[in-house]
């Protein structure tokens, strides 16, 4: 950020999970903060409430006063926000200092030691996990995360900590702006096509994050990807996976409704490591979160602890209804290779229970690029519910709709083309044992009434997650 003082700061896109935590920054530091949202929700509303000055109608008329003085106002967008958007253009045509949501999160990486998160799938319950591990140990940071905390009930965390853990995001390149102290990298499977058009832009992108790590610090990268990290001289790579490298899991015992592990890490073993969030994705996830904390002073009591005490994100893996006859969970998943590990995940927990899914796909490019891959991924389901795309920042593409998963599910999988309206009368079917809703899209505002549905059906004395 440019050295004249700032005073107010005004967000293009504030009721975005990733901008809503930057929302909460500056008002935590005193500044004037305000901004624009096409719709209100549940977030929007609660930054209200914390002191943000925030409207709906894309409507230069509607900016406050005190946001239209150039000298000491900073305006902050995110990528999916269109160069067109009437707000965005008065302030580019009147000389306003404008930076990315990522441009300002790497003024944070400077000035702390960033912990960051990057990677296709995973990083989100990962870097929570870290912030949450490191919260909770005397080493404490600050945080901006890509979800909300279910232990803190926020995408943000202010302390006195000279770290900063952040989600890292690949979109649009904006990880490129971070200068990282240490970083995890979860997965490299192409996604964004739409950016970056090729599988190997996609990789090149990973290749050139890995030469922002800064010297003294460390690459933790998932064995087998892809990608060839590219770390300056002074930055010490490690290797992670659930089976082999630097960091891994020894002695996995999974029944009960538990996951219970021993993490082994290069200086030795943490015994009985208890997964507070026990699906089998959060065993790769926990330890690439635990390598960043060991990395940085956590201690093992202090892990193990953490680690039990973590109560996952919103709408990651987030069980609504969980009761001996019935189950239901929100999973943000939206790409191929996240659907695959989140069935797999619920398949070993629930191995004899019918489960069935509702999937909304997010963009007409990905589900273009992807559908065959979609189409595998939700054919491990007894039972699929297909939506209409979510379109987000997308104009339809002819010839591209859900039709194109649908044609290509397993051979006698129980499968429906619903519209978005119809998803109430799923839940009321009750024709599964284990119901997901999965998207990234806003089939997430049907997932309290299918939990309120779903739980008027539970024998009585059975009670809710």
């Amino acid at each position: 950020m440019q050295s004249k003082e700032i005073k107010s700061v005004y967000f293009v896109g504030a009721g975005g999970i990733g901008m809503s935590a930057l929302v909460r920054y500056f008002l935590t530091q005193g500044y004037n903060v305000g901004g624009y949202d096409k719709t209100p929700s549940e977030l929007t509303e609660r930054l209200i409430e914390e002191g943000a000055k925030i409207h709906y109608e894309e409507n230069v008329d509607a900016i406050e006063d005190c946001f239209k003085q150039k000298d000491c106002t900073l305006v902050v967008y995110t990528p999916a926000i269109p160069a067109t958007h009437k707000e965005l253009v008065y302030f580019r045509e009147h000389g306003f200092e404008i930076q990315k949501r990522a441009q300002v999160l790497g003024f944070l990486t400077q000035s702390h030691k960033g912990l960051c998160v990057a990677g296709t799938h995973g990083k989100t319950s990962t870097s929570t996990m870290v912030a949450h591990l490191l919260h909770q140990s005397k080493v404490d940071c600050n945080a901006f995360l890509g979800g909300i905390s279910k232990n803190y009930g926020t995408n943000y965390i202010l302390s006195e900590s000279d770290y900063v853990v952040i989600e890292a995001d690949e979109f649009d390149r904006s990880f490129h702006w971070l200068r990282p102290y240490m970083s995890v990298i979860t997965a490299t499977d192409p996604d964004h096509l739409d950016i970056y058009g090729t599988k190997e832009a996609y990789l090149e992108s990973f290749r050139k994050y890995t030469t922002l790590i800064q010297p003294g610090g460390a690459l933790i990268i998932h064995k087998g990807l892809e990608m060839k990290a590219d770390v300056q001289e002074g930055v010490a790579v490690y290797e992670y996976s659930r089976e082999d490298g630097d960091f891994h899991a020894e002695n996995i015992r999974i029944g009960g409704g538990e996951i219970v592990f021993d993490f082994v890490h290069p200086s030795g073993v943490v015994k009985d490591i208890q997964l507070g969030v026990p699906v089998s994705i959060n065993i790769d996830n926990g330890i690439a979160a635990m390598a960043l904390a060991i990395l940085n002073g956590v201690d093992e009591n202090e892990i193990r602890e953490g680690m039990k005490s973590f109560a996952g994100v919103d709408r990651r893996f987030d069980f609504k209804v969980k009761t001996d006859k019935m189950v239901f969970l929100s999973d943000y998943a939206h790409h191929p290779n996240e659907i695959e590990q989140s069935v797999k995940s619920v398949r070993e927990l629930y191995q004899d229970k019918k489960i069935a899914a509702v999937f909304q796909p997010h963009l007409y490019t990905r589900t273009r690029d992807f559908y065959k891959e979609f189409a595998a991924a939700l054919s491990l389901l007894d039972c699929v519910y297909l939506c209409d795309i979510y379109p987000a920042r997308e104009l339809p593409i002819e010839g591209v709709s859900s039709q194109l998963i649908y044609d290509n599910l397993r051979p006698g999988i129980e499968k429906h083309l619903i519209r978005k309206e119809d998803i109430l009368d799923v839940a009321r079917t009750r024709n599964f044992d284990v119901l997901m809703s999965l998207g990234a899209g806003d089939i997430e505002e049907y997932v309290p009434r299918i939990a309120a549905i779903l739980s008027k059906q539970r024998p009585e004395n059975e009670g809710l997650v």
